[in-house]
């Protein structure tokens, strides 16, 4: 018998699943060679230089895949929104129809769209290639359009790689991402947005919402045109743009990938697109989400994953996107979306509930994704903890980069609502912030949009609530602020120090954004004034939200060049709960939390390796809010046990006042005096 599976290897107790993890490496590779054939997958992937709308030498040529349908028309600006002989589709082969157009009759900008007949029917399609989508914002209606710009966009950076740094996320929203109260653009977001991240240091740009949907407030996730940037922040270039200036600034961008599920819509989206709801999807009533209300996708079609590979490919080759976070991995996981587990046994990840065409395009899809780009960053939002989903293929394991730390905000937002500040657990928050399997990384973070949105709260909301809006302001005296402040540091910065290999963190979170995400609707009046993000608050230096920014600045940037993430784990040296005291080393780093919400500690002893120490970010400086209580950039010295200066065991003494933060950074040793 061949060698144990990596992730076996790594954790017996997934011995008993050794033949499913086994059968499941299998058949990805039977579903890659039935496939691909005589080709490669990168050369599989190419559905979208076949489908849709091309322009040719000697005109335009236009294809679709519908198999159910009987005749398909071409109509739009060019035909009077007619049905026109000239402008109807031949089946060509396996339900592939195509259609020559000579080169005088579309032009740039004008709006089409299909006409499909289908026995005992017809509809208004979108083309399912279709590269740019707009909608009239009188009627509402949903078009194609030709997009066949004069001059093509020009990259100012076509070679850029990103780096293989450990990723420190800034997870933005376009449209909201303005002041004004309205839907932003990409060329705001360039021009007034991306500055801020790139000074606040972060690598990695996570833009989401990005894929064309037809409802503003599903956040993206209701996506409908999988292939057509939304038109909603503009053009196609504008996006280019705003990608090439992150690359010019070292920062790599990663998109929001939404394949685990598809809008219900028929005109605008994939639903009954050829008149049967099982050409895309399963049929049936596992062809309907039951918690989002939209369709799941049918993984074991061929020409399911011939669409989303080659969207795959898409986004990395005409956006020149870095990578992708892959949203609603649970979901795509198993037959019932993980609504009905706990998952408290690793019998519920074998136990023949999964989706195993679903394991497997998901395992295709990263070794796709990483052939056409090495560099590439996949992340996946799952929250069942599907052992082998972030490790190599070669191991047993789907390939994913990263998986999303999902467990860390629900646990910040149980032990603040449930748990009294002097009953802080410090070694179980050191325990849920560093774990990860030994053969995977993850993203940790204290919150996302998720926490952001109505229904939920933010961090810094729960911790101010309504002190928020009478004593942000400096002049302002106020214990709950104060308390709130200081926590909301030391939550962020606990949790990059111990994060499994990455960092995440929400727009306008980090200086602690006092509104709530509410996208417009019919129950706020359609409403943009909880769609946006207001950054004079944090650029007024009267307010202390700048204060909250700088320190997350001075975080991000003090992480990013000690590289600590690329250790696997920290090492704790202390938990002492009644102290309340965590203290825990990671690369030249050492990190002191003192949680305890009224204990100041004068000559708090801790054992470390013997040497030189420089106090390199203190929380309760003045310029993050502090009240200055220990000197910024002093320096500690170990002391031996006992008198032998070369003992293994030495010791510091530092003054931590409480609800205070302090990372120490070990300086090189060089003299006797380093020790002394």
């Amino acid at each position: 018998m061949s060698a144990l599976p990596g992730i076996v290897k790594n954790d017996p107790w997934l011995k008993p699943f050794e033949s499913v993890i086994r059968s499941r490496s299998e058949k990805v590779q039977a579903t890659e060679k039935m496939l691909v054939g005589k080709y490669t997958l990168p050369e599989f992937a190419n559905g979208h230089l076949f489908f849709g709308l091309h322009r040719s030498r000697t005109g335009w040529i236009f294809r679709e895949w519908a198999p159910n349908a009987s005749e398909i028309f071409l109509v739009g600006e060019f035909s009077g929104w007619q049905e026109q002989p000239q402008f109807q589709l031949a089946e060509v082969e396996n339900g592939i129809w195509e259609i020559i157009i000579p080169p005088d009759i579309l032009h740039h900008g004008m709006l089409y769209r299909l006409s499909v007949h289908w026995e005992g029917g017809q509809g208004n399609r979108i083309p399912a290639y279709a590269t740019r989508v707009v909608q009239d914002l009188s009627t509402h209606i949903f078009n194609a359009q030709v997009w066949s710009p004069e001059h093509a966009f020009t990259w100012k950076h076509p070679h850029f790689k990103r780096s293989s740094a450990p990723p420190l996320i800034y997870e933005a929203h376009v449209g909201m991402a303005t002041e004004e109260e309205k839907v932003g653009s990409y060329r705001e977001f360039r021009e007034d947005v991306l500055p801020r991240i790139i000074k606040s240091g972060y690598n990695t740009l996570q833009l989401m919402a990005i894929q064309e949907h037809p409802y503003y407030g599903s956040f993206g996730y209701h996506v409908s045109n999988f292939f057509a940037a939304s038109s909603r922040f503009g053009t196609p270039e504008d996006l280019k743009a705003l990608v090439d200036a992150a690359h010019g600034a070292g920062m790599a961008v990663i998109m929001d990938l939404v394949h685990s599920h598809s809008v219900k819509n028929e005109i605008e989206g994939l639903g009954k697109f050829d008149g049967t709801p099982y050409q895309y999807f399963h049929d049936g009533v596992r062809g309907l989400h039951p918690a989002w209300d939209s369709l799941c996708f049918n993984y074991g079609k061929p020409e399911v994953l011939h669409f989303l590979l080659s969207n795959c490919k898409f986004w990395l080759e005409e956006y020149h996107f870095d990578g992708f976070r892959f949203d609603g991995v649970t979901s795509m996981l198993y037959y019932d979306h993980g609504l009905s587990k706990d998952f408290t046994s690793y019998d519920q990840y074998f136990d023949g509930q999964q989706d195993e065409d679903a394991l497997a395009y998901l395992s295709l899809a990263n070794k796709l994704i990483h052939h056409v780009k090495p560099e590439a960053l996949t992340v996946a939002e799952e929250m069942s903890g599907m052992p082998g989903l972030a490790a190599d293929e070669k191991d047993g394991g789907m390939g994913f980069d990263f998986r999303l730390a999902m467990g860390t905000p629900d646990y910040w937002i149980k032990l603040i609502k449930e748990v009294p500040d002097e009953q802080w657990p410090v070694d179980h928050i050191f325990n849920e912030l560093s774990s990860h399997r030994a053969d995977e990384k993850t993203i940790g973070y204290a919150e996302s949009h998720d926490q952001a949105l109505v229904g939920d709260k933010t961090i810094i909301f729960r911790l101010l609530d309504k002190e928020m809006y009478d004593h942000m302001n400096k002049s302002s005296q106020s214990l709950i602020i104060d308390r709130g402040m200081a926590l909301h540091k030391m939550i962020r910065l606990a949790t990059l120090a111990a994060a499994g290999g990455g960092y995440l963190n929400f727009m306008g979170n980090e200086f602690g954004h006092p509104e709530w995400i509410d996208f417009p609707r019919e129950g706020n009046q359609w409403s943009y004034k909880y769609a946006r993000r207001q950054w004079s608050l944090v650029d007024n230096p009267d307010l202390r939200y700048h204060v909250l920014r700088d320190f997350d600045r001075a975080m991000i940037q003090l992480i990013r060049s000690e590289s600590i993430l690329s250790i696997p784990f920290p090492y704790k040296w202390l938990a002492h709960e009644t102290d309340q005291m965590l203290i825990f080393e990671r690369g030249s780093l050492t990190f002191l939390f003192n949680f305890h919400p009224s204990r100041s500690y004068t000559d708090y002893g801790i054992q470390v390796p013997p040497g030189k120490y420089e106090l390199v970010l203190n929380s309760d400086s003045p310029q993050f809010g502090g009240y200055g209580n220990v000197e910024d950039h002093q320096l500690y010295y170990t002391r031996p046990q006992g008198k032998i200066t070369s003992s293994l065991i030495h010791y510091l003494t530092v003054y931590i006042p409480s609800r205070t933060a302090l990372v120490l950074k070990k300086l090189p040793i060089r003299t006797l005096k380093d020790l002394s």
